[in-house]
């Protein structure tokens, strides 16, 4: 069953006095895919709160005082993924202030001319999805994807955390995924800039001992420290390395408020330095802001 909506109240913009804020995981698709993320999320994941298409996800947060929006999108068929991209590359050329990121499903022919590509349409890094896209982030047909996007110097976000699982999924998320599996695309891939979300959900510990190890690993926070699942926010794995640390929300496909997760942020008293790093230096300095 779909998991609870939450009735929080939202701010009507951010809070006056912050440093400028990036939200690294917003999701921006083409009306039909969103509205089928949508249908889906609906029957088997939880009530999405703002069911906005892609103008006024982006008017919503830039009007709310979010500096930059960094948009992903996936692709979970063969065949889909330029036309994703060019649609994503446009939304960034109208508004210098998205930042957005390309897509690719790994195996499907010519994957690496698809990156190439969109590279060269000014997308800014790469977002996959295990869960979505079924595949292990150790799994051979990957190391092109990896190895594109390092000589680009593209950074890449991989949701390669066990959680949220839904046994709605196409294959076994707690099969696929791992913090062991991507450990070693790290070792196989040292000048890849990989960005995990949700702080790896869920083994907090591992990825914060990962962190510690590896130069090449970023974690952004989307609702890992919403307090929307049962579970405390990872603070190891927000202090270990906090310059390696971004915020993000997963907006607009989100159950509560879209303050949340910011609100959360600043109750953990991290500090001013490390705050305003969290909530968007660190974003800039992977993006190459």
């Amino acid at each position: 069953m779909p998991m609870p909506a939450l009735s929080d109240t939202e701010g009507p913009r951010l809070p006056e006095g912050l440093p400028p804020v990036v939200d690294a995981h917003v999701h921006l698709f083409p009306d039909r895919v969103f509205e089928a993320v949508w249908r889906w999320f609906d029957e088997y994941g939880w009530p999405i709160r703002y069911k906005l298409h892609t103008p006024q996800v982006v008017s919503f947060l830039l009007s709310r005082g979010v500096s930059r929006v960094v948009a992903l999108h996936y692709a979970h068929r063969p065949g889909m993924a330029r036309a994703l991209n060019a649609y994503v590359a446009e939304v960034a050329r109208a508004e210098p202030r998205v930042l957005g990121l390309a897509t690719v499903l790994p195996g499907e022919e010519g994957a690496v001319s698809i990156l190439e590509e969109a590279f060269a349409l000014g997308l800014r890094g790469v977002k996959l999805h295990c869960h979505v896209q079924c595949f292990s982030p150790d799994a051979p047909e990957l190391h092109d994807v990896y190895a594109a996007c390092a000589r680009a110097g593209r950074p890449l976000v991989m949701h390669a955390g066990r959680e949220p699982s839904s046994p709605n999924y196409k294959c076994d998320t707690y099969a696929l995924c791992g913090a062991e599996r991507v450990e070693r695309v790290l070792q196989a891939h040292p000048t890849l800039k990989l960005c995990i979300p949700h702080m790896g959900a869920d083994e907090f510990d591992a990825y914060a001992r990962l962190l510690e190890r590896h130069d090449n690993l970023w974690l952004d926070t989307t609702m890992a420290v919403s307090g929307y699942f049962p579970v405390p926010p990872p603070r190891a794995a927000l202090q270990v390395r906090p310059e390696r640390v971004l915020y993000g929300t997963d907006f607009p496909n989100i159950p509560y408020a879209w303050d949340r997760e910011l609100k959360t942020l600043l109750g953990l008293k991290l500090g001013d330095e490390v705050l305003a790093g969290i909530l968007g230096q660190n974003a800039l300095r992977l993006y190459g802001e």
